[in-house]
């Protein structure tokens, strides 16, 4: 009984990775762009524009390598779906998928999948880390030298501010001892001086007074 058990179970799976390990050729068709957004079995959403496809026994996330024989174009899928549920399809195919086989206008095409196996040519990104060439590159010590001769511009201004205000210093204090020196000169008019000026005040405005008298005269003597 166990022995029947086992060669069962050894045909099964037999069966079921013959698939795996042959190249397929049959009939594919493809997601409607309308269905962008659907669920798929893997539990992913579906967009019109990602390379993946349904297939009934390949694991999700297989990479599967399809090409058109009427045009030999290819693509790489990853399946993420189950399916496809109608006789004589073996693969449904993402719109992109289809569009870059070019089976958009035949809808149903025929065309060959097989596994795509370790080393093959994978449009994804390399997990093996990337050799990068040594580089001879110097440090510049521009911003550096900048800042030094800032400093440097900086202190000897503020010293050239210093040597200027110990020249002005001295300027001022003689400024202001001759304008002492000029202030004491001025000293206050003597008695003799403040009554010539009043004779010159009174002299002036007797002058002016003669003038005055004479006009009034002439202008009385035209007037008779």
């Amino acid at each position: 009984m166990i022995y029947r058990k086992s060669i069962i179970v050894l045909i099964v799976a037999m069966i079921s990775f013959t698939p795996l390990l042959a190249q397929q050729r049959g009939k594919a068709s493809f997601y409607s762009r309308r269905a962008t957004g659907a669920r798929t079995s893997s539990g992913e959403r579906l967009h019109h524009d990602s390379l993946t496809c349904a297939h009934k026994t390949y694991p999700f996330g297989t990479l599967l390598r399809v090409k058109n024989p009427a045009n030999g174009k290819e693509v790489i899928v990853r399946v993420t779906d189950r399916g496809p549920h109608s006789r004589g399809r073996i693969i449904d195919l993402s719109w992109g998928a289809a569009r870059e086989l070019g089976i958009i206008n035949q809808g149903i095409a025929l065309v060959e999948v097989e596994l795509l196996r370790k080393g093959g040519n994978v449009p994804y990104r390399d997990d093996s880390p990337i050799e990068i060439p040594e580089l001879d590159f110097e440090v510049a010590d521009a911003g550096y030298s900048f800042t030094e001769n800032w400093k440097e511009k900086a202190e000897k201004g503020s010293h050239r501010l210093s040597i200027n205000d110990k020249v002005k210093q001295p300027v001022k204090k003689i400024a202001r001892k001759m304008a002492q020196k000029s202030h004491g000169n001025k000293t206050v008019p003597s008695n003799t001086q403040q009554t010539r000026l009043k004779k010159d005040t009174k002299e002036k405005k007797n002058v002016w007074e003669e003038i005055f008298d004479k006009v009034k005269d002439w202008k009385d003597n035209l007037t008779k």
